[in-house]
């Protein structure tokens, strides 16, 4: 079973990925936070199977906290939340650490392969 940490600083967009992770098969639990300096705080005492992570937010952005955490954690598998128009922030997240990223307008079965796909890699 699988354990998902959504953290983006935007409530209503955190709530709806949370939502749409929470039915998927396979998923068991799904937290969320609302920052990059939370999830820094979070990760080394909840271990989530997988992060999806905002690119841009306040204080520490997506990139700097992808960056940060798979420094302390190389095995943190992140996926980048992207609403599509900010290419350089995921390049430079991905060359950060990331695995990969999705769209946040994403249908629930694209989010479910990404995921099944990231978790996959991960466990080679």
């Amino acid at each position: 079973m699988t354990t998902v940490l959504v953290c983006d600083d935007a409530p209503m967009a955190r709530e709806a990925v949370r939502r749409a992770l929470a039915g998927l098969p396979g998923v068991e639990r799904v937290t969320a936070a609302g920052s990059g300096e939370e999830v820094l705080a979070r990760y080394p005492l909840e271990r989530p199977d997988l992060i999806l992570m905002d690119v841009r937010m306040p204080g520490i952005g997506g990139v700097e906290a992808t960056r940060r955490l798979v420094s302390a954690h190389p095995d943190a598998a992140i996926v980048m939340l992207t609403m599509g128009e900010d290419a350089e922030g995921v390049a430079r997240a991905v060359s950060g650490g990331a695995r990969g990223y999705i769209a946040k307008d994403a249908s629930r079965e694209e989010l479910a392969s990404a995921m099944t796909l990231v978790l996959a890699a991960g466990s080679d």
